[in-house]
């Protein structure tokens, strides 16, 4: 049996630079949830900035957060986004992140060891705007189990 990771990307838009006052408390908050996240069960990896409380650098705009990381299961990530201290800064993210119209987070099933790149993430949430969700690009809301995977081709295809 081929044991899966959840995968996830969330993205926001700043609406203010990030050495900003208006930010001061999200960038404070930072290392605290990683660290969070890091002990939290089911936690498997999650891409880091250079040092502690770093944004993630990347080449997708200045004004663009990143959080990327894999779980164990759906259920261990629920658990640490809606029931731990992370909720609290959850709950804040209107202060600081612009809202948008299109998905900004996306989940899809990788085989435990492999650690998808930056551009795989980015990806998967370009095919969850084109096509909305499918086993390969998916949401909380429109989630898919991994059985349901899109390493399996035809348990997408019966899906459609």
């Amino acid at each position: 049996m081929i044991v899966m990771h959840l995968a996830q990307i969330n993205i926001a838009h700043m609406r203010a630079p990030k050495d900003s006052p208006e930010l001061a408390d999200f960038v404070a908050a930072i290392d605290p949830v990683n660290r969070l996240a890091d002990a939290a069960p089911g936690f498997v990896w999650r891409l880091e900035g250079e040092g502690p409380g770093d944004f993630v650098e990347h080449d997708y705009g200045d004004h663009l957060v990143i959080n990327f990381s894999l779980w164990e299961s759906r259920d261990a990530l629920w658990d640490f986004v809606y029931r731990s201290a992370h909720l609290g800064v959850l709950q804040r993210r209107r202060e600081w992140f612009l809202r948008v119209a299109e998905p900004y987070t996306v989940m899809w099933w990788v085989p435990e060891g492999h650690i998808p790149a930056l551009a795989e993430a980015m990806e998967r949430l370009e095919l969850l705007k084109a096509e909305g969700p499918t086993p390969r690009a998916f949401t909380f809301k429109d989630f898919y189990d991994s059985s349901e995977a899109a390493w399996r081709p035809a348990a997408a295809e019966a899906r459609k």
